[in-house]
């Protein structure tokens, strides 16, 4: 038995709903993958890995080093490749079968021999797929130059694997969902001690290591962006975190993108007052604008409403704030921002994809107001479950009745 770290931290779930939940997701994929037409699959997405397997190894490294993936059967065995001397990390996983070490084909690790390292890990591949696969059709969700054109030379059938993974990711079962709660509640705890930190004359970046520091002693795992600002740094948005030094009577606004316990994605945007202050007119009209935005397009959720839909009856942004507009209305979250995607009406026509809501996904519902050249802007981020009888928030940290006009 493989007592993971999120087993010992968070005893609420014991060890055979893990066994459950691994088993869920496994089943999940392959289905994915016959809807597809795909007779199995090779994933080096660490997310999808850690999906489809349960098991992680250095998340953060191996999104930009192929140092692990996984070859999955439809009707056939689950085999981890994982980086060398990491065997014993699935050790007692049930849903992987074998576990073998990975071949790497990056220059930095083989140099000139690249190109036949990259052929002999399109041998073992090739290998698997002549055992398990009948039609030879193979998922990929993403592979570099080097491995695709070997197994292009094996006469390998691949397909793009992302569909089926996007689609199995967003349906939670009741177990996932439980983990997300507690996911949510560590990362409403983190913002909290946070809080306890931020006052005038801090930099933002000391802030944005205290959100970081509390996420990870709550058995969190690593944070993916830097979206954490302050007086006119919050406007435009998806400015970095920098140095500045805090003002007393500013707007303190962020999104947390931070990866919590059992590798949830926790995503949760809000803002304060800095300080003691009294928020100005112009702040509580920010914000009161997004809350506004935000709670409106939340009241439309349903399942069975389609994505065009939801986007035609979303909150009219006032004129003056379309042209900074956040990029999109909502997302879908889980391991990862993940399907589904739903853009503003106005971007529908570039971007827009079919598909309904769905029970068990869950979504961030996303706001920004801010004038083009403005002083300030406000960022709110709700993540929510979309049930059969309800939606309702996953993320319980309060909002600002001070700035609410």
């Amino acid at each position: 038995m493989n007592r993971l770290e999120e087993d010992i931290r968070h005893p609420s779930l014991t060890y055979d709903e893990l066994v459950t939940l691994r088993g869920y997701r496994s089943r999940r994929v392959r289905h994915a993958l016959v809807e597809s037409g795909l007779d199995c699959a090779v994933l080096f997405d660490p997310i999808n890995v850690r999906y489809a397997s349960g098991t992680r190894n250095m998340q953060v490294w191996s999104m930009h080093n192929a140092c692990r993936y996984v070859f999955i059967a439809v009707a056939g065995p689950t085999v981890l490749f994982d980086y060398a001397g990491s065997a014993h990390l699935a050790a007692g996983i049930e849903t992987v079968d074998e576990v073998r070490p990975a071949l790497m084909w990056d220059y930095f690790a083989t140099g000139t021999r690249n190109v036949e390292l990259a052929g002999k890990w399109a041998r073992d591949i090739a290998d698997l797929i002549e055992r398990y696969s009948t039609g030879r059709r193979v998922g990929v969700d993403r592979i570099d130059l080097l491995p695709l054109r070997a197994l292009e030379q094996r006469d390998v059938a691949m397909f793009d694997a992302k569909p089926a993974l996007e689609r199995a990711r967003s349906i939670k079962s009741p177990i996932e969902l439980r983990q997300m709660e507690i996911a949510y509640a560590c990362c409403s705890d983190s913002i909290q001690a946070m809080r306890g930190k931020v006052a005038p004359g801090l930099r933002e970046s000391a802030a944005l290591a205290a959100l970081a520091a509390a996420n990870i002693e709550r058995g969190g795992e690593y944070m993916e962006t830097r979206l954490l600002t302050s007086g006119p740094r919050t406007n435009p948005w998806l400015q970095e975190t920098s140095d500045r030094v805090m003002q007393a009577g500013e707007l303190f606004v962020f999104d947390t993108d931070i990866v919590g316990p059992f590798g949830i994605f926790t995503d949760v945007s809000r803002a304060w007052i800095i300080g003691d202050e009294r928020p100005d007119a112009e702040q509580k009209l920010l914000y009161s604008l997004a809350h506004e935005q935000l709670h409106h397009n939340i009241e439309l959720l349903t399942p069975g409403l389609s994505f065009q839909d939801f986007a035609a009856r979303a909150w009219p942004i006032p004129a003056e704030y379309i042209g900074n507009r956040y990029a999109e209305l909502l997302h879908g979250v889980g391991l990862a921002v993940e399907y589904p995607l739903v853009y503003h009406e106005q971007d529908a026509p570039t971007w827009q994809y079919e598909g309904v809501f769905e029970v068990g996904m869950t979504v961030c519902v996303e706001s920004y107001i801010g004038l083009q050249g403005g002083r300030e802007g406000v960022k709110l981020e709700q993540p929510v479950y979309i049930g059969e009888q309800e939606v309702r928030p996953l993320c319980t940290y309060p909002f600002e009745s001070a700035l609410i006009d």
